[in-house]
């Protein structure tokens, strides 16, 4: 735990223009324990956060900084610091001496130095340091310590999926199928992003090659077969995972006593589906399970929103569960009933 005597814990927010920066800023300021005290980006640099969002003038934007560089945001002595940049960056960051800090990219998430050139074409350039972080999934994988990598968003569908039946399925059966909205791949325009390469399509992409695959195997302690889709949606996820449980496994009273106090998910009734839909702007996880009568395989799946409880609703979450406040301050847990 970081022992500070203030009240209020203060943050900041590197890359605080991009989608999981944004959406860190959103959840911070309805937490009733944290204040922002620096918003990092190098774009916005001098602007009042206005700039950003005309929205949070209406929430109070007089009380809030000016946007910094990212380099002054790290250098603010924050209590708590997000880093919402790119994974490249974000690995070459000395860590600042004091503070929790948690990382939204992929900086710190493999604990194998020579897998980030491999999956992310990069050598890292601190592996000495890698060890230091901790790879926080709250419901399954505690943080610990004051480093923090947030797991990738297709990564924690797939494991709040699979991770809690690990030990009784065949690890070679795995198969996972998932799909996700636009603003996974990030603000940054690509030619793949584009309103005419998108809208009416369906499209899998980084096949076999995707970077969240061995964070995957990190966690599970086996491979997966792992392909990912666009899907022509602002935003959620959902991951359907093929497994085949051992004999006698009940998957469905697994996932259950697992999930039972976990506020965030909710392991939904038998022949219940989950929906992009009721996940959508929300840090909650629904997951079905259910049974496939032609090959006793199970299928569990696994819905959330890619900035939520993929980004930057586990990024608060983990905060919370390393400083030891309310375990759903800043949350979103339920969206709204159309």
């Amino acid at each position: 735990m970081l022992c500070i005597i203030d009240t209020m814990y203060s943050v900041a927010i590197l890359g605080a223009a991009g989608y999981s920066g944004q959406e860190t800023l959103d959840r911070v300021l309805g937490h009733p324990e944290l204040e922002v005290a620096a918003l990092g980006s190098d774009t916005l640099a001098g602007q009042p956060v206005s700039a950003l969002d005309p929205r949070l003038a209406q929430i109070g934007a007089g009380t809030l900084p000016r946007f910094v560089t990212n380099d002054e945001a790290l250098a603010s002595d924050a209590n708590l610091l997000f880093l919402c940049i790119d994974h490249e960056r974000s690995a070459q960051l000395e860590p600042p001496a004091d503070g929790v800090i948690v990382d939204l990219s992929g900086g710190h998430r493999l604990l194998d130095e020579h897998a980030y050139e491999q999956w992310y074409g990069w050598i890292h350039p601190l592996p000495a340091g890698l060890a230091d972080w901790s790879y926080g999934v709250p419901e399954l994988l505690p943080p610990s310590g004051r480093l923090i990598a947030n797991p990738g968003c297709y990564a924690t569908a797939v494991l709040l999926a699979i991770l809690p039946l690990a030990g009784s399925i065949e690890p070679a059966s795995v198969v996972v199928d998932a799909k996700s909205g636009i603003s996974g791949a990030g603000r940054s325009l690509r030619p793949t992003s584009h309103a005419g390469a998108v809208l009416e399509n369906l499209v899998p992409y980084r096949v076999g090659q995707h970077q969240h695959q061995p964070e995957i195997e990190q966690a599970l302690g086996f491979p997966v077969c792992f392909v990912p889709h666009l899907l022509p949606v602002r935003r959620g996820l959902i991951a359907t995972c093929y497994v085949t449980p051992a004999e006698g496994t009940d998957a469905r009273a697994v996932l259950e006593a697992t999930y039972e106090q976990a506020p965030a998910v909710t392991v939904l009734s038998e022949g219940m589906a989950p929906e992009l839909g009721r996940v959508q702007g929300t840090d909650a996880a629904e997951i079905g399970v259910f049974a496939d009568r032609a090959t006793d395989r199970a299928i569990v799946i696994c819905a959330i929103d890619n900035l939520g409880k993929g980004a930057a609703g586990q990024a608060i979450q983990n905060a919370n569960a390393v400083l030891e406040l309310p375990a759903t301050a800043g949350l979103r847990l339920s969206g709204v009933l159309v």
